[in-house]
């Protein structure tokens, strides 16, 4: 270089680490680098190669220097911003030159592509959505070259910049698990973007299907290596009216294609294979399923192994809908796993199966599937993964670091073998990468040489006689990952113990289970877990614990599922355990840890609840906090709530949480007997009402928002069946009529149609998941059904009762009652449709006739197939259905001149009629007890089961769990049955001759 003098350059490279000091000190003089090193504003020679000898490979820095220099010299201007920038900026030199001496397959990538030197330079994290748009706009706009090579260039481009991060860390192993989900995402990008290609050239009839790749493996759980075939598995549905063999068809081109694209070399590189052999029947089995295919053969056919390798399954490219609905199917399945048989046999067999076929000549050199490898760490984690993660729901992680994390916490491995096998797995991975970097090839092999052993070690900070340092510490890791592997994963040993006794009395763990199985516990190894994770240590909480749970145990086991209510305890106790008043909360107030205990293990519906909002648990403290709120003040928390979000979709989950910790404390009120039938209604019906309206605000001024309109018309919503009888139960829906009365002034068919658009979205903003149990909103009573609009002015339905009503819609009338929405449309309303279900001289004959022949016909078509007659509480003999028909017939036949009638409440009728004489006093009674039982009965089956159901249950659990809300006792659910059957005969009884008879 003209411009230093040749004693400038240091005598002694050897000395920092240039293995050929001779070409070294050439290289250093070569022409390439003038401008960088020598000058007064640069860095000197020797800070040029101090630098360099910074890097894994100071030779192939310094060489990978020279190559892209002249690279970026005959690239125009890229040159000098790139030397510009070396010599000022020693952040840059650090990041480039440890790329250089690190990968020479970069390095040849950088020579190609010199501008992308700033991906090193400048590199900073990324998430997922920007490398994707980043890598799909290349193949969308590639410019001169086929898109294929654009996505090759784009991802190498990407991938200089996570390398960069990574190989300036301090410590790599600290940075790996942000360096894997960068790798990992950017093979998900990359996955998108061939996806984008393949559509591309299969044309229009792409369109025909949605195809979601579901990754597996390490790219799933966001721990992917620098070269590693990705795991995908392809599921598929067809596009709305395309039979499904044919959507399959173009499926299956289009992940072939998108196979091809990413596992092809081309003049511009290559990715990564593709590999769908996880897939069911593996290479033999078709390359697309849809989701219910896959569904049916991890049911019936699926391997443990299968199960075990869906741990990690992710979507990550094409249809997100079909992707989520797939790992939706199939999740469940992969905790249930455990259950079957020999599964922990099966796993451990799978794990001696990988290491019998590894070659000999390659067993002491694997990193990967050797003695002491990763998989011996990936295996022992993903077996507790999956034997304890069917109760314990905090071991549900894709990636190995966060579930070694929660396997600690949990107590299910000891927090100093957790640290070992944590420490080991993070050294062995930034092994494995800086061995795929060099050459970025797949391989999971320590090299043999000694040049490329002295680069690993340096590349791993290892100063100090690098080739030997990095094989001893190989060594020592693998020997700690062994131990440890054979301890958890071939030998577990059960470790878990109860301390039931402030004094800490350990009970041997076959004590333990055996005390536990006298108190009920069906799954008592379950219930040790639970209580050795809220008991253990000697933390002010765990002491605690140690006082409350000799008694809460009692108290779970009084109620028919104790496990159910042990699990949800702990759930609870891991959310609020840190708080400063939630345990002492349970220990000083004593009445409040027994309504907790009794509350979980009696209902899993109040348990579900409280596990989404832990906070609610402050109810149980006492009478006041169990008393249900009324609508007033529901409807200004939710309105307020509600009013401090922008979004309506957040504004209505806004309310949402208010409706689900009120849903928890008219649970906890009726497990407790503190509310008779008649308010629980009330209470779920002023839950409904104030919910509809405070959506139906946001619904309104959103559409307002959206439109740029004024409101042209007031809205109301009519409560109608249970919903308008104030008689809700906790899986009723809100059936409803929506009426709308334009504002003076408003163009009629504008106001129809904002009143449309309100609507749709109230249902829709209702009907999405959320905090609480969904409501569903359901308008099927309204004039012509479902086929008839589902809004309508008030003056359309004042044309429409006037000229087309028919007798079943004055019946359905009877218990409509405005819940939501403008006073004065309601008023309006309720005065028109007075006229319709009161009508003036009753019904005439043929009317009454009607309504008989269609409760017969309701009777014959509407039962579900299969179910019984003499059980089911809604269409069965005697069920709410008999009882609610006698009421409403009486109503529309006397109400019209006894006012006493007009109520939507149907004990409420019924009781007047028996008042008027209207019934029998004996047929009221068996009424009325038919309806409060079957009523009741259909709440407490959502209270136990934590789901509907419409008839007595017949197994012996629910049956029992049922039988002890309702009061019955231990052994109550044997009777159970019978004492409904009992009732409801009297109840048919009745109805015959009241509803046929008169």
């Amino acid at each position: 270089m003209s411009s230093r003098a040749p004693e400038s350059v240091p005598a002694g490279v050897a000395r920092l680490g240039f293995t050929d000091p001779a070409r070294a000190n050439a290289l250093l003089d070569d022409p390439a680098l003038d401008g960088l090193a020598g000058t007064p504003d640069r860095i000197d020679a020797g800070g040029l190669a101090e630098a360099l000898s910074r890097t894994a490979d100071p030779d192939g820095a310094l060489l990978g220097l020279v190559r892209v220099l002249e690279s970026a010299a005959a690239s125009g201007g890229v040159r000098g911003d790139l030397v510009d920038r070396l010599g000022r900026d020693a952040t840059a030199r650090r990041r480039l030159f440890a790329v250089l001496g690190a990968s020479g397959a970069l390095v040849d990538h950088l020579v190609a592509h010199p501008e992308h030197w700033r991906a090193a330079t400048d590199a900073v994290p990324r998430d997922a959505d920007d490398r994707r748009a980043a890598l799909v706009a290349a193949v969308g706009d590639p410019g001169p070259v086929p898109p294929a090579d654009a996505l090759r260039v784009a991802y190498r481009e990407q991938l200089l910049g996570i390398a960069a991060l990574d190989l300036v860390a301090d410590d790599a192993s600290r940075v790996l698990p942000e360096t894997a989900a960068a790798l990992a995402d950017l093979a998900a990008a990359a996955l998108e973007a061939a996806l984008v290609i393949a559509r591309a050239e299969v044309g229009e009839a792409a369109d025909t299907c949605r195809l979601a790749v579901v990754a597996m493996g390490k790219t799933g759980g966001r721990e992917l290596n620098y070269v590693s075939d990705v795991d995908v598995i392809f599921v598929a549905e067809p596009a709305d009216g395309v039979a499904e063999n044919a959507a399959l068809v173009v499926a299956t081109d289009l992940a072939t294609r998108l196979m091809r694209l990413c596992s092809a070399s081309t003049p511009a590189g290559s990715l990564w294979q593709v590999d769908p052999a996880l897939r069911p029947e593996g290479k033999n089995g078709p390359l697309v399923r849809t989701v219910a295919s896959h569904r049916a053969y991890y049911e019936r056919w699926a391997k443990t192994w299968e199960f075990q390798a869906l741990l990690k399954a992710r979507p990550v490219a094409g249809d997100a809908e079909v992707g989520a609905a797939y790992v939706d199917a199939v999740r469940p399945m992969v905790w249930q796993a455990s259950a079957r048989d020999n599964f922990v046999p099966d796993v451990q067999a799978m794990r001696r199966r990988v290491e019998d076929h590894i070659p000999k000549a390659e067993a002491e050199r694997q990193i990967k599937l050797g003695p002491g490898g990763l998989r011996d760490v990936e295996f022992s984690v993903q077996l507790l993964q999956l034997v304890h993660g069917r109760a314990d729901e905090t071991l549900r992680s894709a990636s190995t670091l966060e579930a070694l994390e929660a396997l600690s916490a949990g107590g299910y491995i000891g927090r100093d073998d957790a640290a070992v096998l944590e420490a080991a797995y993070r050294w062995l991975r930034a092994l494995e990468h800086r061995v795929q970097l060099s050459r970025l090839r797949r391989t999971h092999l320590m090299p043999t040489s000694e040049q490329d052993l002295r680069r690993l070690g340096r590349a791993l900070g290892l100063r100090r006689d690098p080739a030997d340092s990095v094989q001893e510490q190989w060594r020592a890791r693998r020997r700690e990952v062994r131990r440890l592997h054979e301890r958890i994963f071939y030998r577990p040993l059960l470790s878990a113990v109860a301390r039931l006794s402030d004094q800490d009395v350990r009970l041997s763990p076959e004590a333990a289970r055996a005390r536990l199985s006298a108190l009920g516990f069906r799954d008592p190894a379950g219930a040790l877990r639970h209580l050795e994770a809220l008991t253990s240590g000697v933390s002010r909480r765990a002491a605690i614990q140690r006082q409350l749970l000799p008694v809460m145990l009692q108290w779970f086991a009084d109620e028919a599922d104790p496990d159910t209510g042990l699990l949800a305890f702990r759930k609870i106790s891991d959310e609020l355990g840190a708080t400063h008043w939630y345990l002492r909360l349970l220990r000083d107030e004593g009445s409040a840890a027994e309504r907790l205990a009794h509350t979980l293990a009696r209902s899993r519906y109040a348990g579900a609840l409280l596990e989404q909002a832990p906070e609610c648990v402050q109810f149980l403290a006492d009478a006041e906090g169990m008393t249900p709120r009324p609508r007033a003040e529901v409807l200004r928390r939710m309105r307020s709530a509600a009013g401090r979000k922008d979004d309506p979709e957040a504004a209505v989950l806004a309310a949402r949480t208010i409706r689900r910790s009120e849903l928890f404390r008219v649970a906890v009120a009726d497990l407790g007997g503190t509310i008779t039938l008649p308010q629980l209604g009330a209470a779920m019906t002023d839950l409904t009402a104030a919910l509809l309206e405070t959506t139906l605000e946001v619904a309104h001024r959103a559409v307002c928002d959206r439109t740029g309109e004024e409101p042209l018309t007031a809205l109301l919503v009519v409560g109608m069946g249970r919903l308008g009888g104030g008689e809700q139960g906790y899986g009723s829906d809100a059936d409803v009529l929506f009426v709308h009365d334009p504002l003076p002034g408003a163009d009629e068919q504008a106001a129809q149609h904002q009143a449309m658009e309100v609507v749709k979205l109230l249902i829709a903003l209702l009907g999405r998941g959320g905090p609480d149990p969904r409501l569903d909103v359901d308008a099927g009573l309204r004039p012509e059904g479902k086929n008839g609009p589902l809004v309508r002015s008030l003056a359309s339905y004042r044309e429409y009762y006037a000229r087309w009503s028919l007798v079943w819609e004055a019946q359905a009338l009877l218990r409509a009652t405005p819940v939501a929405g403008d006073p004065g449309v309601a008023e309006r309303f309720t005065e028109l449709v007075d006229s319709i279900r009161w009508p003036s001289g009753g019904l005439t004959p043929a009317q009454v006739r009607e309504i008989r022949t269609l409760k017969a016909r309701m009777e014959s078509e509407r039962l579900p197939r299969g179910a019984d007659r003499k059980t089911h509480f809604k269409l069965g003999h005697g069920g709410l259905s008999d009882v609610e028909w006698v009421v409403q017939l009486l109503q529309l036949r006397w109400a019209h001149d006894r006012p006493e009638l007009r109520t939507a409440s149907t004990l409420g009728a019924l009781e007047a009629a028996q008042r008027l004489g209207l019934v029998s006093d004996e047929h009221a009674a068996a009424l009325a007890a038919s309806w409060r039982l079957a009523s009741t009965m259909r709440n407490a089956s959502v209270l136990f089961r934590g789901k509907p159901s419409d008839a007595v249950p017949t197994y012996d659990r629910d049956a029992d769990g049922v039988a002890r809300i309702l009061g019955l006792g231990t052994g109550g659910g044997q009777d159970l049955a019978e004492h409904y059957r009992r009732v409801a005969r009297r109840a048919r009884a009745a109805f015959e001759e009241e509803f046929y008879g008169a």
